[in-house]
């Protein structure tokens, strides 16, 4: 059991030693979990704001004195071995500590998290990814290069991808047939959401606006399914999926294959729900053959007719992604990993008329979204992945609506995360 191994790392005064990238509201929320939990600890908070990174260990109530800045790794293990906390702006460093036991992303850009996995694969730390905009983009050559060099890679549990794998696991080993995995959308989709047009809700919640409208015009939800898909092998039935209003007393049959009354094609399909019942949880339809089971599971109150919905009512992102660490840790189990070919991508879309010379904002901001295609759909369309979008410089007029493509951007060549992602489409 996971707490009875903390429990003896507490007791035997030898925890986890974890080195976390960012310090933002994701990455502050992972080091304040962390620290809730036996036989686990951070020791190391890196982010371009070293403030961010010190308030962070601050607010887990360690002693100011007891913070140490570095840039350097002799600097840095130094602190380390006089029990003290390190915060530092470099993502590469806490890789390069022996006192580090494994390296958590928590940086919510493809950039930041490929530097932060790659300096792990560099130095033989293991990494896992609170990150899965990264695994979209570059998950299948992080994975790579991590196994040839014997590291583990994985992408954790708590968002909605690593959720959805656990349930996976579950309804596959019992030997029933998945026709859609899936999330429940937080709130109504609008590709045309900008940060003025959800300024009141983020400031209600007290959240960031770019990072709500991200969630608003579907971008994360995008890269959730995608990361999803790439993991099992399901691909969406239609470009940006469907997303009808479903609740737990429709869903079944909604998700129904379409010669049972249902809307899907096939079998093996990612997509998503909208309305409030089945908002922030995580939910697989399955299909029973056998009569018997179906019985049982009739009486067991899962659902009617040959079609059941196995369904997580929440995702506790980075509050419960230190299990997936722990597990990483101990028994070197991964949670989800991208399989070796890519089944889905997440397409840079113009979100208003874009000309020559303008410069691609962020997620969530007034130039694109992100809308999910299989990926050869995609690789024939040459579709930008919506990963490498932020920064990127337009050559190219692209129409409110149309796919932005590789020929229509100019990318930083010399940036890891590009140079990553070349090397990962030459494996195709």
């Amino acid at each position: 059991m996971i707490k009875q191994d903390l429990l003896k790392l507490e007791a035997e005064g030898n925890p986890i030693r974890i080195g976390v990238s960012g310090a933002g509201w994701i990455g502050s929320g992972f080091t304040r979990a962390v620290s809730h939990f036996s036989g686990m600890r951070v020791d190391v908070v890196a982010d371009p704001d070293v403030n961010l990174a010190r308030q962070s260990l601050l607010d887990c109530r360690i002693p100011a004195d007891q913070i140490i800045e570095a840039d350097q790794p002799g600097k840095a293990m130094d602190a380390l071995r006089a029990g003290k906390r390190v915060v530092t702006p470099l993502y590469g460093l806490a890789a390069q500590l022996e006192a580090i036991d494994i390296v958590a992303d928590v940086t919510p850009y493809p950039a930041s998290g490929a530097e932060t996995a790659y300096s792990c694969i560099q130095y033989h730390k293991d990494i896992v990814m609170v990150n899965i905009e990264a695994d979209v983009t570059v998950g299948r050559i992080l994975k790579k290069l991590a196994k040839e060099a014997g590291v583990l890679y994985t992408v954790s549990s708590g968002d909605e991808p690593g959720c959805l794998m656990e349930l996976w696991d579950f309804v596959t080993c019992m030997g029933y047939t998945p026709v859609v995995i899936g999330k429940g959308k937080n709130n109504p989709l609008n590709p045309q959401a900008t940060p003025d047009t959800v300024a009141e809700s983020a400031r209600k919640a007290n959240k960031d606006v770019f990072q709500v409208a991200s969630y608003v015009d579907g971008t994360k939800t995008m890269f959730e399914m995608a990361c999803a898909a790439n993991a099992t092998g399901c691909r969406p039935q239609q470009r940006s999926m469907i997303g009808p209003q479903a609740d737990l007393s429709t869903v079944s049959q909604i998700f129904a294959l379409k010669e049972d009354g249902g809307i899907i094609e096939r079998a093996h399909t990612v997509d998503f729900v909208q309305g409030d019942a089945m908002s922030g949880g995580v939910f697989i339809v399955v299909r029973v053959d056998d009569e018997r089971i179906c019985d049982d599971l009739r009486y067991l109150k899962v659902g009617k007719g040959k079609y059941f919905t196995f369904f997580r009512p929440y995702h506790l992102w980075f509050l419960e992604a230190p299990i997936s660490l722990a597990r990483a840790y101990l028994y070197r189990q991964t949670t989800l990993v991208a399989l070796d070919e890519p089944v889905a991508e997440s397409m840079a879309t113009a979100k208003r008329d874009l000309k020559p010379g303008d410069r691609l904002d962020t997620f969530g901001g007034y130039t694109f979204y992100g809308q999910i295609e299989c990926a050869d759909i995609a690789r024939d369309l040459r579709a930008l992945p919506v990963g490498l979008a932020p920064g990127a410089e337009m050559v190219k007029a692209v129409q409110a609506g149309g796919i932005i493509t590789w020929d229509d951007v100019r990318l930083d060549e010399d940036s890891l995360v590009v140079r990553l992602r070349r090397q990962q489409d030459a494996m195709v």
